[in-house]
């Protein structure tokens, strides 16, 4: 099966619709992504953000298809990249298609790279998985991958292993294995999460440039809403395997409407404020096993909480044009009259 590269240029690149994801615990299974809904448009970047435990890493997970057999599944919903549903591929079908396609950058490199192989191996083996390509053209290739996300002395790094490397050059030779086949769709798990702030700025500068290069789509996870505003077109929040805000970049700094986006904002170190504790977000994101089953799932936390917000689950719905909210605060959140709620899958 292969994607379809002639659809109409609105077309959205990657559809993720009513999508929900669920682990299996003591023989249950709980949704860590919790019909989410949302598009990706060709050359856009789009940041998904959240504290940890919120969905966010399933949900590439899902995409990708890389959930863990018999402990993960997609129950249901549909993932759809340029016309082809993606949760109805066989193994080898989506091997066809992941890191050619689409391709992702892992949280930590010095897990994602295989310790025992050269940098050069696994560069190497995405070229020969999707292409014909020799060996010396593979070399070849893959020097100039190194170079091309700011490697130096690229003809010795390719021989060496990921332990020889510090964490910012094993992070820039993941990107060089996820835009080695030029893929369309490229999702960007907490790329700069393990590194120093100087070559954070300079891992996020080469993603964009890479971007622009190579006209992709970007899927930019992070909790970071700095690094949000450097890089996104648009924005969605996830809290708890749910979308509870979506919009683009500047709407959401100038006008952020649910509360824990708020909160988010407000947790970020202003240079222009003097003061000795930063502000913080109380409790925790629950687990699995304790999320709330009716009703809105931010409510043990979240400052405006009212009465009705333990019992009425709100939906995601348009505030304003092309700013979607999910919290009871806004009319066009609230069910319609006579639906109390909606038993969150389990």
């Amino acid at each position: 099966m292969s994607v379809n590269t002639q659809l109409h240029k609105d077309t959205p690149l990657l559809e993720v619709k009513n999508l929900e994801t669920a682990f299996s615990i003591d023989g249950q299974y709980y949704n860590a992504v919790d019909n989410v809904s949302f598009s990706v448009k060709p050359r856009q970047i789009v940041g998904i953000v959240g504290e940890s435990g919120c969905g966010k890493s399933v949900m590439s997970l899902s995409i990708m298809k890389l959930l863990p057999k018999g402990i993960g599944k997609i129950k249901s919903g549909s993932i759809q990249f340029e016309g082809v549903q993606l949760e109805q591929m066989s193994d080898k079908e989506i091997n066809s298609i992941r890191g050619k396609e689409i391709a992702m950058i892992f949280q930590e490199p010095m897990t994602s790279l295989n310790p025992v192989f050269s940098i050069g191996f696994q560069i190497q083996e995405v070229l020969f998985n999707h292409m014909k390509i020799s060996k010396k053209e593979a070399r070849l290739k893959s020097i100039a991958l190194l170079k091309s996300v700011g490697i130096s002395r690229p003809e010795k790094i390719i021989d060496e292993y990921p332990h020889q490397l510090s964490g910012g050059m094993r992070q820039r030779v993941m990107i060089a294995i996820a835009i080695a086949c030029q893929p369309k769709l490229l999702i960007a798990d907490e790329p700069t999460t393990a590194l120093d702030v100087t070559v954070q700025a300079q891992i996020l500068e080469l993603l964009k440039d890479i971007q622009k290069v190579n006209d992709m789509s970007v899927i930019l996870i992070t909790h970071d809403l700095g690094v949000v505003a450097e890089m996104c077109d648009e924005v969605i929040v996830m809290y708890a395997g749910k979308v509870v805000e979506k919009t683009d970049v500047d709407t959401l700094f100038h006008d952020p409407k649910h509360p824990y986006t708020k909160l988010l904002m407000g947790a970020i170190p202003r240079m222009d404020e003097d003061v000795e504790v930063l502000s913080s977000i109380k409790g925790i994101v629950p687990s699995l096993k304790n999320m709330p089953k009716v009703g809105c799932k931010f409510a043990a936390r979240c400052p405006q909480v009212m009465p009705e917000c333990t019992s009425i689950t709100p939906l995601l719905a348009e505030t304003d044009e092309g700013h979607e909210v999910s919290c009871l605060l806004y009319p066009t959140s609230r069910p319609r009259e006579g639906v109390l709620h909606n038993e969150y899958g389990s």
